[in-house]
Formats: structure tokens, C-alpha cells, sequence
């Protein structure tokens, strides 16, 4: 048996019931907010990026799919490269105010942070 299978049994130790088995009653699944609902924050950033400098996107509610929708459609409107990673879009160089126009015009809630 693998070690894995057991680690998320939250509280049961021992069961004496020989037809017990532990289920996993969670459920992740994470709707995407429609853009009206969605507080974006668009912020500069260069840490541990050896100086490079990115614009950050974070805020968005939804899907991983959602997301790299998202991302594709700001790396084609600012012709540049970018990603996602851990719920943020980090697109390269300084676009927030081409960013933050584009979004705006989408219907998302946009704030600038920072500068």
C-alpha cells in the first residue's frame, strides 16, 4: 500500500468497523466569478527576477482554464511573452496602463497597485 493514500484522513486513527473506509467527502471545484464580480490588481514587479521587470495580474477567481484564457488574450494584446503561475498572470515588461485599459474594457474591476 502507499504511504499517499492515507494522508488526508483528517481525525481517524483506528476504525474497529471491518467495512469502514475513509472517503474524502471535499470537493474542489472552483467556479470562475463572471468579470463584473472580479477584483483585479495590477502591480509592477522585479523581485528575483534579476532585474527584469514583469507586470503582475492577481485577484482572478476561477478555473486554472480560465486563467490561461485570460493570459493568452493579455500576452496577444501586448505582444509579449507571459504565464500564469499560482492564480497570478505574469506578463513580460511594463504594460499596466495597456493592461489595465484592456481589462476595464472587458468588464473586470481593475485597480493599479504600487507606483
Amino acid at each position: 500500500m502507499s504511504k499517499n493514500k492515507y494522508k488526508n484522513r483528517e481525525g481517524v486513527v483506528y476504525s474497529t468497523n471491518p467495512d469502514f473506509s475513509y472517503e474524502n467527502n471535499k470537493e474542489n471545484t472552483i467556479e470562475t466569478l463572471s468579470p463584473a464580480q472580479q477584483k483585479l490588481i495590477v502591480s509592477l514587479d522585479k523581485k528575483g527576477r534579476a532585474g527584469k521587470v514583469v507586470t503582475l495580474i492577481t485577484g482572478f477567481v476561477g478555473t486554472e482554464k480560465d486563467l490561461e484564457g485570460l493570459c493568452k488574450a493579455l500576452k496577444s494584446k501586448c505582444g509579449t511573452g507571459g504565464s500564469t503561475k499560482d492564480g497570478e498572470v505574469l506578463i513580460q515588461g511594463d504594460f499596466r496602463e495597456k493592461i489595465t485599459n484592456f481589462l476595464a474594457s472587458e468588464g473586470y474591476k481593475v485597480k493599479k497597485s504600487g507606483g
